[in-house]
């Protein structure tokens, strides 16, 4: 019978699920990571909330360990790495949290809008402010979502049943999904200029990394109010305290926070400015709910070896994951490339396998690359959920296969449609186990991609490559690989560069302001 340790506290429910599906289970929480190494060898799942931390060294004492499970959605607290390269799943319930997350929102928009903590303190310090606070109704007005994914589509549902106007910012929300939603899809310079409130509902990327930042803030309309219950970065906190002062925003509800626990902060007793400690899953509902789903994804795991919400790994059986598991990180890589070079609506993706590469399973290419694919966009994707989050995002997957090989013996060709037309890449395996980018967008390019590259389009004219070598010279940037492909001799080049640190927004600049380059970009693998 598998064994199970809950070493967090949660829900009682859970210890009840394991054990009604034929799995034993103890409850022992509190434990120091020295006390939890002493035990955990006798476990086959570890069931955790964020107290316990599955280190390295818990995870080597887990001697008999197949699965960890989060309940929640972070997983900040787990060495996935780790966990992968000693064969452990791990699992999240990235949806546990979301109806919760989305009423605290709203709970803030009010809170905003009536100056509720305000009135309240002064209520109970005996002042009975009547004529010192003036709200304004949400009725009528315009709330502004940045992202519309599972929780700003509730927010949405939500606010709609308030009156309101409902706008939103998202790239990957399909004309279609916006229809459904009853919401009007806008570009993210037009949410600004409209909305009333802002609300934030997007995880934090490369791309959203101060997507409130202060050009952007200074873009609102004048009495503007901004909530944030997604993640500390999204928001410029310190252009937020100086526009709340100078009262070009009415006012700001923050949940989280760059620094957190956010015990001091400049913006703490702002006028007009609420702060709750990071409290967007803190409902008695949401963690029965995480508890729940966790405990009947691992037992489903650990009796009938069914894998749902796995960060690490696909649905493969045994026998398949060996041949499969090359294609599986190729697949990912193409995926997260056309992600990170394509940006707007993308109603459909095209993955093409030729050769040797039609023989394996194909699901788990195709969840391998809508997971990259989303990755820039979403936190919670994995490749048991990809597929599920590009149905919901409207994004139309088609899978072609060519028996017959071509210039390769092996390839994945990943195309999306875009408002330019369709784009795509491709790759091959090296040895049947070394993932390569053969093709770029039409142009020939052999490279591996891994960690911090840069991506640049030029024309092709003599000295670029010493001016580009110069520029990150001088940024004290090392060059690790450098790989380069052009359509004719003086057209269009392509530039991949793999470097030894992140490519900083600075960086992309003064690349970008070279004679002849046409795109500079930032990826990472």
């Amino acid at each position: 019978m598998p064994k199970v340790l809950i070493s967090d506290k949660m829900d009682p429910k859970a210890a009840q699920i394991f054990r009604e599906r034929g799995v034993e289970v103890d409850e022992i929480t509190g434990k120091t990571p020295d006390e939890l190494k002493a035990i955990i060898g006798q476990y086959d799942g570890l069931a955790i909330r964020s107290s316990t931390k599955a280190t390295k060294d818990i995870i080597d004492a887990a001697t008999n360990l197949k699965v960890i499970g989060r309940a929640g959605i972070g997983v900040d607290n787990v060495d996935i790495p780790y966990a992968s390269s000693k064969g452990v799943v791990v699992m999240n319930t990235p949806f546990g949290n979301s109806i919760t997350t989305a009423e605290h929102a709203i709970a803030l928009m009010f809170a905003l809008a009536r100056q509720l903590p305000e009135a309240n303190a002064q209520t109970q310090a005996g002042l009975w402010p009547k004529n010192g606070f003036m709200g304004v109704e949400v009725t009528g007005k315009t709330l502004g979502l940045i992202g519309a994914g599972n929780i700003g589509s509730i927010v949405a549902d939500r606010a709609l049943g308030l009156k309101m106007k409902v706008i939103a910012f998202d790239p990957f929300l399909s004309p279609e999904r916006a229809v459904e939603l009853g919401v009007e899809k806008v570009e993210l310079d037009q949410l600004l200029a409209r909305a009333d409130f802002i609300t934030l509902h997007t995880p934090l990327t490369d791309q959203t990394r101060n997507i409130l930042s202060r050009e952007n803030l200074l873009k609102t309309k004048k009495g503007v109010r901004i909530i944030n219950c997604a993640r500390g970065g999204l928001v410029d906190e310190a252009a937020v305290k100086e526009l709340l002062d100078s009262g070009h925003i009415a006012g700001a509800a923050l949940d989280v926070f760059v620094t957190e626990p956010a015990k001091e902060h400049a913006l703490f007793g702002t006028p007009n400015f609420v702060a709750t400690p990071h409290l967007g899953a803190s409902t008695s509902e949401a963690q029965v709910n995480v508890a729940i789903q966790v405990a009947e994804q691992m037992a489903d795991y650990l009796v009938n070896g069914g894998v749902t919400n796995a960060l690490n790994v696909p649905s493969l059986t045994a026998e398949e994951a060996p041949r499969v598991k090359p294609y599986m990180a190729l697949a990912e890589k193409l995926g997260s490339l056309v992600g990170q070079l394509t940006h707007g609506d993308i109603p459909r993706v095209s993955i093409h396998s030729e050769g040797a590469a039609t023989e394996v399973n194909q699901k788990p290419i195709v969840s391998a690359v809508l997971a990259g694919f989303l990755r820039t966009q979403t936190d919670t994707v994995n490749m048991v959920n990809a597929p599920f989050l590009a149905k919901e995002r409207g994004i139309e997957v088609r899978e072609v296969k060519t028996e017959k090989e071509g210039d390769y013996h092996t390839l994945i060709r990943v195309s999306v449609k875009t408002d330019s037309g369709e784009r795509s890449v491709a790759g091959t395996l090296f040895n049947n186990r070394e993932p390569r980018l053969v093709e770029l967008f039409g142009i020939k390019v052999e490279a591996d991609l891994a960690g911090h590259m840069l991506y640049v389009v030029n024309e092709d004219a003599p000295g670029f490559i010493g001016r580009i070598g110069t520029a990150l010279g001088d940024a004290g940037v090392n060059i690790g690989t450098f790989h380069l492909g052009r359509r004719d001799a003086g057209g269009e080049a392509v530039l991949l560069l793999s470097v030894d640190e992140a490519v900083t927004p600075e960086l992309v600049a003064r690349v970008r302001a070279l004679p002849g380059v046409k795109t500079a970009m930032a990826l990472k693998f």
